[in-house]
């Protein structure tokens, strides 16, 4: 006898509509959907009345830190944060130890993955001035990308050979998905940082060291780049308001360069560095609230076609000291499709517009079958939102390894009531489930 669940007065967003239907759920895919469906004895009936239903949130820009960073966070502890927050789905970045920059340190990657995740997994392949011939034999569906750090990172992925990015330009099989800032840019602001300040720099001064200019220059090459050579390029969080010109509104399937905004990017604003300080120290960084509202704006005009987190753990003990010695980044997962249900809320955009950014368009980007919408015989990859039943964040709640949040006292206006993945339910409705459920995401070319 099948194993089913049956979601019953649910208000189902998908595919640009909201709209009263039941789900049936069969063997981990969506059996049925129809406007009144009796249950039968074998299903597990889940009552969504007044809540939201989703596809699950596909989140394309995460650090994980496994393997070699774990006290910060792993594939388990992470992704059971992000399940909470309703995230699915997610691709993991190269920046480990040891990095992941073969074709053999991402196989073993997957190794680890194995039974160990809450939520749909993959990787990037990690980008070098000396590792071309990996990124040449890597073939489609090997990984989600190949990570382009043309800007400041750790370790030897910082790529700033001129011949090597346009050899990853012109023969990368796969998506070219790249985090642009301009390392020579950043390092003349330090020095003058340094020059005014001496190492105890003021937080604010971020946007200003990472600043328009660094950002620009190296996402206007990036993009220059893809055009010469015809390059599926994928531009990880953008965040400033110059940048945007850069990519056409409409759309994103069947365009070959999109973009990518984090939800810190458009939540936070350099406003937020005099309360929050160093815990919003991220790269490339928060800045204006012109640019926050120009990429809500583009958002709703499609020059931005995926929503993500960047979510990066860092312990506390890390994100203590001078400017200098902070390291950036922010865990997110757990609250991330919450902060962009705020924008909904505050009616900023439509919940149809949220759910095309955080994951219809991740699926029809990187070429995932079979998820990201709400299909017959698609995976059950769902999450159910309660939008009348407020969530205050509280530390004792969180579920990262680092244990600490930025939006620790915040009270969002939404809530998640269950996540499923996988058919299975994973969150919620009957507690978090100790099984790691997750599988590894499938890419077409």
């Amino acid at each position: 006898m099948r194993k089913s669940i049956l979601i019953t007065n649910a208000l189902i967003v998908n595919e640009g509509k909201t709209f009263e239907s039941d789900i049936r759920i069969c063997s981990g895919r969506i059996d049925k959907i129809a406007s009144s469906i009796v249950a039968s004895e074998t299903d597990k009936v889940l009552d969504a009345k007044g809540r939201w239903v989703l596809p699950g949130m596909i989140d394309d820009q995460v650090h994980f830190r496994e393997p070699g960073l774990t006290a910060k966070g792993n594939l388990t502890s992470e992704s059971a944060a992000a399940v909470a927050g309703g995230i699915t789905s997610f691709m993991d970045m190269p920046n480990v130890n040891p990095a992941t920059t073969t074709i053999d340190a991402l196989n073993k990657k997957y190794d680890i993955a194995r039974d160990r995740c809450h939520a749909n997994y993959a990787f990037y392949l990690g980008a070098t001035n000396d590792n071309v011939d990996e990124i040449r034999a890597l073939r489609p569906g090997q990984a989600c990308g190949i990570k382009v750090f043309m800007g400041a990172s750790t370790g030897s992925m910082l790529v700033d050979n001129e011949k090597t990015l346009h050899s990853i330009f012109k023969d990368a099989q796969v998506l070219v998905a790249t985090h642009c800032e301009d390392t020579p840019t950043i390092l003349a602001n330090e020095k003058l940082a340094r020059e005014r300040f001496g190492d105890d720099v003021p937080m604010i001064e971020h946007p200003l060291i990472r600043s328009e200019e660094a950002c620009y220059k190296s996402s206007s090459k990036a993009v220059q780049l893809a055009l010469e050579y015809g390059t599926r390029l994928h531009v990880l969080h953008l965040t400033t308001e110059r940048e945007l010109e850069l990519f056409k509104p409409g759309p994103g399937l069947g365009k070959r360069i999109t973009a990518e905004a984090c939800v810190h990017h458009l939540f936070y604003s350099q406003d937020d560095y005099a309360e929050l300080d160093t815990k919003i120290k991220c790269n490339p960084a928060i800045k204006k609230t012109s640019d926050r509202d120009a990429l809500i704006q583009a958002v709703i005009d499609g020059r931005i076609d995926v929503i993500a987190t960047d979510h990066a753990p860092h312990t506390e003990a890390e994100k203590a000291g001078n400017y200098f010695q902070v390291l950036a980044g922010l865990p997110l997962v757990q609250f991330a499709l919450l902060m962009v249900l705020e924008h909904v809320q505050r009616g900023r955009f439509s919940i149809e517009l949220a759910t095309e950014k955080t994951s219809h368009a991740v699926a029809d980007l990187f070429g995932i079958p079979d998820r990201g919408y709400i299909r017959e015989g698609y995976w059950a990859d769902l999450v159910i939102i309660d939008p009348a039943k407020p969530t205050k964040v509280r530390r004792e709640d969180i579920l990262y390894k680092c244990g600490w949040s930025p939006l620790e006292g915040y009270e969002f206006s939404s809530s998640i009531f269950a996540t499923l993945v996988n058919g299975e339910i994973v969150w919620g409705a009957d507690g978090a489930t100790k099984q790691a459920l997750g599988k590894p995401l499938i890419f077409q070319s």
